[in-house]
């Protein structure tokens, strides 16, 4: 069992930049790969960016291409987006999600493919 909390949502303007996290519970975080997901009102969840178990190998939606980047520090159990050049369009609630793999080089940009969810952190852009 793994539990995932997101914390660094908030209120930023057009244009800057906020970091969140998700922390991860129990010893096999460095067994799961992670994602990002969002959720913006009146809209599905989609995919925003996965990172295999090392850290190694990541892969982002084109629509934030360039401008987040997906981390991880398996040591602090913590995966993070660093989330530059913010747009009005990436207004949601951010969610991390988790799933155990044997391959490293393994991740997913499904939302089914996730066994594991946080409870999610708002993100809100003025424009």
């Amino acid at each position: 069992q793994v539990q995932l909390v997101e914390s660094g949502g908030g209120l930023v303007q057009a244009g800057g930049s906020l970091r969140l996290s998700c922390l991860a519970s129990g010893r096999t975080f460095s067994s799961n790969a992670m994602g990002w997901f969002r959720q913006a009102p009146g809209k599905e969840r989609e995919f925003v960016a996965a990172i295999n178990r090392s850290g190694g190998s990541t892969y982002n939606t084109d629509s934030v291409k360039g401008r987040f980047t997906i981390s991880r520090d398996n040591a602090k159990n913590t995966v993070y987006l660093q989330m530059n050049s913010l747009k009005p369009e990436d207004t949601a609630v951010y969610y991390c999600a988790a799933r155990n793999t044997d391959s490293s080089m393994t991740y997913s940009s499904g939302a089914s493919w996730y066994d594991y969810w946080g409870q999610g952190t708002q993100v809100t852009v003025s424009s």
